[in-house]
């Protein structure tokens, strides 16, 4: 788990017109994506603490890590999907051996619910938000600490894919601890990307507001290649507004076009099959780098998941 490869996109460089660019693909991770450095993290915390069971809401590829570390961990692994959400990763999670439970309403009102069953039942919680959180940001801090062991220090920018914040928080919580510690000269900005109109930290920031407000559940529309991005709370979204603010980074929506196009063309340059959503924190990069030339420097893209 981890370890994933930091390569340098000199096609992207060239094509996008940066000096130097970095793409980290945690795509290499066994189910995937990034999610297997939290759900691993968990499982082996849940076993430390005596836990046989453990349980989390999901739209697909946070329960096909979670199923699978559990699996491997010998743990019973219960996971709560909105019960119109449809994607062929439920079949991946019932092959190794989760147990699916429909919830009517969206993905917030499963993360509820199986809160609930975890306090009422004593579960182990491996939802965002709650307890163990300061687990998982520690678990997407080491992705931090990989990109220090390839550069030697800290890029001027690390770009990232938000939803609910928790990905972004953990890396700069992970950089902010190299920094203190004197092992990098200087704290990278953090940029996210997310869905044009569907993420609330995206319109935190661009509407300079304090915090996250939720945003109006109807008006939050998914699709095939959006959907691992939007949400109408970001469970972890203040921590990542912070997180950019603080490092003078900004955040900005990303089309549905935009995230196609990006992925097509690191498929065709630099030899990655990526999701598309992945993208996101690229297309803000690209976008700002557009309107007001960056300096060269060494810029750090997350990409945060393999196209299946």
């Amino acid at each position: 788990i981890g370890d994933t490869s930091l390569v340098r996109a000199r096609n992207l460089e060239r094509e996008l017109g940066f000096r130097q660019i970095f793409l980290k693909f945690e795509g290499a991770n066994p189910t995937g994506t990034q999610k297997d450095r939290i759900a691993f993290a968990q499982a082996m915390d849940a076993v430390r603490r005596g836990f046989d069971t453990l349980a989390v809401a999901t739209c697909g590829n946070y329960g096909v890590a979670m199923s699978l570390a559990a699996g491997l961990a010998g743990l019973r692994c219960l996971i709560y999907i909105p019960e119109a959400y449809h994607t062929k990763r439920i079949q991946e999670m019932i092959q190794n051996g989760a147990e699916i439970i429909r919830v009517p309403g969206d993905y917030e009102q499963a993360v509820d619910v199986s809160r609930e069953e975890c306090e009422i039942n004593e579960i182990y919680d491996a939802n965002p938000g709650g307890a163990n959180t300061s687990l998982q940001l520690k678990a997407y801090g080491e992705i931090a600490n990989e990109i220090y062991d390839e550069l030697r220090d800290a890029p001027s920018v690390v770009a990232v894919p938000v939803s609910n914040g928790t990905t972004l928080t953990g890396i700069y919580r992970g950089f902010l601890s190299l920094y203190r510690r004197g092992k990098t000269s200087k704290m990278p900005r953090v940029v996210a990307g997310s869905s044009f109109g569907k993420n609330p930290i995206i319109q935190a920031f661009r509407k300079r507001k304090r915090k996250c407000d939720d945003l109006p559940p109807e008006s939050i529309r998914g699709s095939a290649i959006n959907e691992p991005l939007i949400n109408w709370r970001s469970i972890d979204g203040d921590h990542a507004l912070e997180s950019i603010r603080r490092t003078g980074g900004w955040a900005s929506d990303a089309s549905d076009k935009a995230m196609l196009g990006l992925s097509k063309l690191i498929r065709e340059r630099e030899g990655l099959n990526i999701l598309p959503a992945s993208t996101a924190g690229l297309v803000a990069l690209k976008e700002r780098h557009k309107r007001e030339s960056l300096p060269d420097d060494r810029y750090v893209v997350v990409l945060t998941g393999r196209r299946s």
